[in-house]
């Protein structure tokens, strides 16, 4: 790491602790001036392109995810932070297949299985939007399924 100093390029890392944000602070001290500076370093990611049901792609947001996981948890004993984490476990899942594309067939079924998991009636509210439930008998055969 070049002192921003004096330039050099020798430097101890006296502290390092990660961020709120996900990042690492790094506080140094430069080898031949002795002054200290801090570094933030952030693990660069491969976008990650959603390809939709009409074959059109966009950037993954995490906020789509989010925001449909709520909406299914409305008015249900979810807290925010059972949500959050429940995001973070989809997210980590499609940024560990190491794939530059992913459907949004696969991100919703990552979805569904987690809020099977975490409440029954979340998933049915999911379910019934994501395959575009048609009537009751659709409805019915999903909770059959569920009762199981």
């Amino acid at each position: 790491m070049k002192c921003p100093f004096c330039g050099d390029e020798e430097s101890k890392v006296i502290d390092s602790r990660p961020t709120d944000d996900g990042s690492i602070r790094r506080r140094r001290q430069c080898e031949a001036c002795g002054k200290r500076f801090t570094t933030y370093e952030k693990v660069e990611t491969m976008p990650v392109i959603v390809v939709k049901k009409d074959n059109t792609r966009e950037p993954y947001n995490r906020e789509k995810i989010f925001a449909g996981i709520v909406r299914s948890c409305h008015k249900r004993p979810i807290s925010l932070e059972e949500i959050n984490a429940a995001v973070d476990e989809i997210e980590t899942s499609i940024f560990n297949a190491g794939d530059k594309e992913i459907s949004t067939a696969k991100i919703g079924e990552m979805v569904m299985n987690k809020l099977k998991d975490l409440d029954q009636v979340a998933y049915v509210r999911f379910a019934s939007v994501y395959r575009e439930f048609k009537d009751v008998n659709t409805f019915m055969d999903e909770i059959k399924k569920i009762l199981r």
